[in-house]
């Protein structure tokens, strides 16, 4: 079976058709939405609620957005420029990733814990939209195409952050510490480096193939 034919079923990406086929536009537009609102909600959210795995997971929610709308830019693009720009993705997440990790050394130097049940609502209103925003790009998600697997790494990504600031928010109501947030950070963080490790490797697959 063909990557085309296989396709038509909905069980893998297409790249060419993601590139001319107006529903993919429309799904990218509807993620970048979701995920530029709600990270803008969610970064307040972090700071009113204390918590570090909560920032840590807007900045994913507002790179993610941010990465999406570029993504939708490339579509048109030629492939060697498509897989120049998941790579930029990739740098981005990792810079992301550090970011996250210093932050949360920060924290650990001033723990205070977090407000669990402020942190808990958001998590779980975060996971309804990263859920919501996976849906929409799951027929899109073949691996033919570096740039189209970095969105959806990044969608991914966003709903296993979700539900680790919701356990985080949990262990904080428990114990009443604040290192479950400031661990669910770091984790976070590694998420990201892990990411853009697999990104950028794609990428430079991608590069060194004939035209």
């Amino acid at each position: 079976m063909s990557e085309n034919e296989s396709s038509e079923c909905g069980c893998t990406g297409d790249t060419q058709r993601a590139g001319t086929d107006p529903s993919y536009r429309r799904a990218l537009w509807c993620v970048v939405i979701l995920n530029i609102g709600f990270g803008l909600v969610e970064i307040v959210g972090g700071f009113v609620a204390n918590s570090q795995a909560l920032k840590a997971d807007a900045l994913d929610f507002l790179g993610d957005g941010s990465i999406t709308f570029v993504g939708l830019l490339a579509l048109g693009w030629a492939t060697g420029t498509r897989a120049r720009v998941a790579m930029a993705q990739g740098v981005f997440l990792g810079i992301l990733g550090l970011s996250v990790i210093a932050m949360a050394i920060w924290r650990a130097l001033n723990a205070i814990p977090p407000e669990p049940e402020l942190m808990g609502g958001i998590g779980i209103a975060a996971l309804i939209v990263n859920v919501t925003a996976a849906a929409i790009l799951a027929r899109f998600r073949g691996r033919g195409d570096a740039q189209a697997r970095a969105i959806w790494l990044f969608s991914r990504n966003d709903a296993i952050n979700n539900v680790a600031v919701i356990c985080a928010a949990a262990l904080v109501f428990w114990f009443d510490s604040a290192w479950p947030d400031i661990v669910v950070a770091a984790v976070i963080a590694a998420i990201f480096v892990q990411s853009a490790q697999e990104i950028i490797r794609e990428s430079r697959a991608e590069l060194r193939m004939p035209a």
